[in-house]
Parts: C-alpha cells; structure tokens; sequence
C-alpha cells in the first residue's frame, strides 16, 4: 500500500485518480483528462508527452484507431491486416516487444510524419509496444517512445523492467479506453 506522500508522486496512481473522478462523474475523457493522463504516462516512463500513444481496437475489429495523441485520429487508423505496423503486430500477436533501433526497423511510417510538439524532424528511434487486454480479447495497444535525430540523441534504451511496467498498466489502460468508448 502505498504512503499519501508516495501516491502524490507516484504517475500510476494519479492516473487512477484520473480515471476513478472520471468515472464517477460519468463522463468521457475531454482534452484536459486526456493530457493529464498522458503526461502522467510520460512521467512514468521519463519521455515526452508527445511519445505516448494508446490506441484502440474500432469497433469493426479490423483497425487501430488512435485515443491519444488526439492529433493522430484525424490523420487514420492501422489495419490489423498491416505487415509492417508494429501496432497491428502487437494486437494480432499480442505480444509486447520493445525495439531499441526502431528508426532502422521496417515500420509504417505516416503517423510519424504528423507534427504533434515542437520536435518536427525528429523521428521514433526507440519504442515499447504492448497489447492491452479485458480477458482474452485485445482491446488496444500502447506505445512508449524515444524520439531524436539519432539512436544516441533519443536516450537511454528500454529495458525489460520499463515493459514489464507498462505491461503493468494493463488493468488501468483498459479502464482508460472503457471511457473513452463511450465517446
């Protein structure tokens, strides 16, 4: 159990908080609960707000549609069908992976052309990626990542530990994209 002061500090918790408030009050996440909720993720995992995504599974079962960044719904969504999305992978496989040199990998990369902060020429260099499950089925899919001009300039590689947390986030993330459905 975590202390007052400990919950204060710790980004897990103050999603909770988020998300318990939302709940109660029984509305859909605005912009305002959705920035708050990424910049907690941010914190968590030490990156940019603008390298958080969490996606979800349309309601046809064939694509991922984009919840945050809320700039990236406009621009489409990811067909599961896609060979080289590591979205769609990680939702048809459900398998969680990180890529340590993900700017040299084969990826689709058109969601990285989208201007969302003030870093516009930088693309992902490394990325966390892991499905997010209510039983059985795949509901979504999060990714955490680095972004820079290089592999060097984006940071410090993802370790085991940070995907195991993220893993952690299942239950919290699949409270998450429960509000946001109701939209």
């Amino acid at each position: 159990m975590l202390s007052e002061a400990e919950m204060a500090t710790n980004p897990t918790s103050q999603v909770e908080e988020v998300l318990d408030r939302l709940e109660k009050e029984a509305v859909p996440p605005d912009s305002d609960s959705l920035a708050q909720i990424v910049k907690q993720l941010a914190q968590l995992f030490r990156v940019a707000e603008d390298e958080v995504a969490i996606m979800e599974v349309a309601r046809s079962g064939r694509t991922l549609r984009f919840v945050v960044p809320e700039k990236l719904r406009q621009v489409g969504s990811i067909p599961l069908s896609s060979t080289s999305a590591l979205a769609a992978r990680t939702a048809r496989e459900r398998r969680s992976d990180i890529i340590n040199n993900f700017s040299v990998s084969r990826h689709a990369s058109v969601f990285e052309g989208v201007h969302l902060g003030q870093r516009g020429a930088e693309a992902i260099q490394k990325i966390m990626s892991v499905p997010i499950l209510r039983g059985n089925a795949v509901i979504g899919v999060a990714q955490i990542c680095r972004k820079g001009v290089s592999t060097t300039d984006a940071g410090a590689d993802f370790t085991s530990k940070d995907l195991s947390e993220l893993n952690g986030l299942n239950q919290v993330l699949g409270r998450f994209l429960a509000l946001c459905r109701e939209n």
